[in-house]
Formats: structure tokens, sequence, C-alpha cells
């Protein structure tokens, strides 16, 4: 039986990636582990394409799908730029739900400078809540174009804002009552807002023009397995220091309460990059000039085999999550 959430790599490779279809023309970069999107050569310019569901969410769930589909663009970066969804309600659903779904996917298109320019909407039999599956395409420029599987050996890793952000703003969305009873209603108020902190697409476009070998935004499963991702994608390993990796207050809390791993909560928000170290200060300093903290969290290394993570001053492998640790609580 597969595991709730993302279907487990080996799985991919051993089911999905044998049925692909026909060859594609011009597909610079197609379906792989840790890979998020494709890229379609247009002479000069590459059409990157991301597409993503919103299954563990009902509040904002419009907001989610424009936005964790813009940041798996922006990772190859490339501007979002055109938008498809496809609105799955569930049976009685009524004609507000749709008008929220809506305005709220209106709106953070907008803020991107996205257009809307298709999809499809539906009443599905069996949903028990909605379901919003988006598909996002962007441009860059053949030469600026990157991927999640082009890290190199010695390469820093460096993470934006922190983990389990999302995965904080769902977690007090959904248990607001209770959390409120535990911590007050001002710390679930914070919590509830690292909502607005979910995209990457500004921090992705900066750090790409000063210089980067791969980008990837740790989704489902967490920084944790975001850097599983990379390393799969990358053929390699990877050394990361736990007392270095950005965790907010807030989402140390609930995890604690809830007896999360906050590692492997989904993470959107976050960007982990992977640069020479000669651009590695370069690019921290590009951010906080925008007022997005990153913190340099370890390195890739050569031998695949190593995944490590380094936590108290013991080094200990850093496991693959099974599935998110949202699914416990939501």
């Amino acid at each position: 039986m597969l595991p709730t959430g993302k279907v487990p790599s080996e799985k991919l490779r051993e089911i999905v990636f044998k049925h692909l279809g026909a060859k594609g023309e011009r597909v610079l970069i197609g379906s792989g582990v840790g890979i998020d999107a494709a890229a379609v050569e247009f002479g000069d310019e590459v059409l990157v394409a991301s597409t993503d569901p919103i299954t563990g969410a009902e509040k904002h769930i419009g907001f989610y799908a424009v936005n964790v589909n813009a940041n798996d663009v922006a990772t190859f970066g490339a501007r979002p730029k055109w938008f498809l969804v496809s609105v799955l309600l569930p049976e009685n659903a009524n004609e507000i739900l749709l008008e929220d779904i809506m305005a709220d996917i209106d709106k953070s298109a907008k803020e991107l400078g996205v257009a809307v320019i298709g999809g499809h909407t539906e009443v599905t039999p069996g949903l028990t809540r909605p379901i919003v599956v988006g598909t996002m395409l962007g441009e860059v420029k053949k030469e600026k174009l990157v991927h999640a599987g082009n890290a190199k050996p010695n390469d820093v890793i460096i993470l934006t804002k922190g983990a389990g952000i999302e995965g904080t703003a769902i977690i007090a969305g959904e248990r607001e009552k209770e959390l409120v009873r535990v911590f007050g209603k001002e710390f679930v108020e914070r919590a509830k807002a690292f909502l607005w902190k979910i995209s990457v697409v500004k921090e992705a476009l900066i750090a790409n023009e000063i210089g980067v070998n791969a980008m990837h935004d740790p989704t489902e499963g967490g920084v944790a397995n975001g850097l599983h991702e990379m390393a799969d994608a990358s053929g390699l390993g990877f050394k990361v220091y736990y007392e270095k990796i950005p965790m907010a207050e807030e989402t140390r809390k609930i995890c604690e309460y809830f007896n999360l791993d906050p590692l492997a909560l989904i993470s959107s928000g976050a960007l982990l990059i992977s640069t020479p170290r000669e651009n590695a200060e370069k690019i921290l300093t590009a951010l906080e000039k925008e007022k997005i903290t990153a913190s340099i969290i370890g390195e890739f290394l050569e031998d695949k085999e190593k995944r490590i993570i380094v936590k108290d001053g013991k080094e200990e492998e850093l496991k693959r999550p099974l599935s998110d640790e949202l699914w416990k609580v939501v």
C-alpha cells in the first residue's frame, strides 16, 4: 500500500517514469525524481511548466495553488506568467465556495503578474473537500535555465526563511481552536500569517541572477525531503547542520505540541539554493537587502551515499520522510 502524500521516489522509477508517452521534441528537462517542472526550448527562450494539486488545505486554497506552482517555475530561473487551473468541488458545494476560490486565485495571480488563461471546474462525486490543481507556465532565457538536478560537489547549500513554513500556516488554521487554548490567540494569528510567506519567486530570481547551480522549493516532506530530492536529481550526497537550519518559534512550538518533525513538515516558502562557494555571500547580501532571511546550512558531497545531518555535534543519517508530518494532524 502506498503512503499518504507523494508517491515514493522508488515507485516513481518503477512505475510512473516507464509510462511517459512519446519522446518530446525540444524537451530540455523532463520528468525525474526531485524535478518539479519541465523545460521546453523555443529558440533563445525556454518555456517552463509545472503542475501541482492542493490537497492538504481548504482555507486560501486558491492562493496556495497559484503560489506553489509559481514557486516550482521560479526554481528553474523562470518568471511565472500564465496559469491554468482545475477546480474540483465536493458534492453539495455552493456558489459561494467557488466564488471564494476563484477570487483567491485572481488576487494571487495579479500579485505575481500572472494571467489565468484557462482550466476546468466541476462538482466531483466522492470528494469531501475541494481540490485545486494548477499548472503554471513561465519563461527564461536559455542561458539562465537552472534545475534541481544540477547541484555540484562542494556547492554551498542555502536555505531561505526556514523549515515548515506552509505546514505551520495550515496547522494553525485547521487546528486553530485547540492551539488558541494552548498558546493564545496572538501566537496562532502569527502562525496563520506564515501563509503570506510561501512565495519564493522573488528570492529565486534574485539568486539566479547572481549565479546558482540548482534550486528547489521543499514542499511535501519538508526540508529533509527537499534535500534528498536535490541529491537524488544531482547524484550527490549532502551534509547539513541542524543548528544552522532556520526555524521560527511558532513552527518549533507547534511541532513540539503535536510531536512532529519540523524538517519533514511541508515547507513551501523556503528555498534551497545550491551555489558555488564564491557566490554564497553575494546571494545572502542581496536577499538581506530585500529583507529575505537566509542561512548557509551545509554543502553537497560527491559521495551520493552520504546523507548526513549534524545535531549536537554528532553526525547521523538524515532519513528520507515516508510521508509529510502534516497528515498526522489535518
